[in-house]
């Protein structure tokens, strides 16, 4: 099982870091969505009368595409979400949103690179590094890239962002 975790870790790494240095690749992006992480993925569920695993299937099943990077250094909007799982926006914004968090707002999808306000649904969180003002790049997207969400489990996502933090 270490072994399998630590061959995950080096082919997350790998892929971003291609992808980061290549033109508007697939990024593949673990997303964990344990209730610990995913908010507002409950409510969803109950609204939309959708089972949370597939509303975790459906929002992990397209490509999407990067349209813009905005409000936050690093902050991604990126389309297009299923309308079966589309949801508007919190009334009222949360005062702290964590770092990596995946939300949904409208026909959009994001991830919150750092710790901020926001009123986006959150349905999970990534362990990946979004932004990181000592890279040249600063942030792992740009406007055209493609996303793919990958759903992993609590312990793995524990384990890829201790390695995440060592680096």
């Amino acid at each position: 099982l270490k072994h399998f975790g630590e061959a995950l870790i080096n082919s997350f790494e790998k892929e971003i870091k291609y992808n980061h240095d290549s033109a508007n690749k697939i990024i593949k992006v673990p997303v964990c969505y344990d209730p610990m992480f995913a908010l507002d993925i409950a409510k969803l569920s109950e609204e939309k009368e959708i089972a949370i695993s597939s509303i975790v299937q459906i929002h992990c099943a397209p490509i999407y595409q990067v349209y813009s990077i905005g409000f936050l250094p690093g902050f991604t909007y990126m389309g297009t979400v299923d309308p079966l799982i589309q949801t508007p926006r919190h009334v009222k914004p949360r005062n702290a949103v964590p770092a990596g968090s995946v939300g949904i707002a409208g026909p959009q999808t994001g991830i919150y690179p750092s710790e901020s306000p926001g009123g986006w649904q959150i349905i999970g969180r990534t362990p990946i590094k979004i932004f990181d003002p000592t890279s040249t790049s600063l942030t792992l997207f740009k406007a055209g890239d493609q996303v793919r969400f990958k759903p992993i489990d609590l312990k793995l996502f524990h384990t890829l962002n201790a390695h995440e933090n060592v680096h």
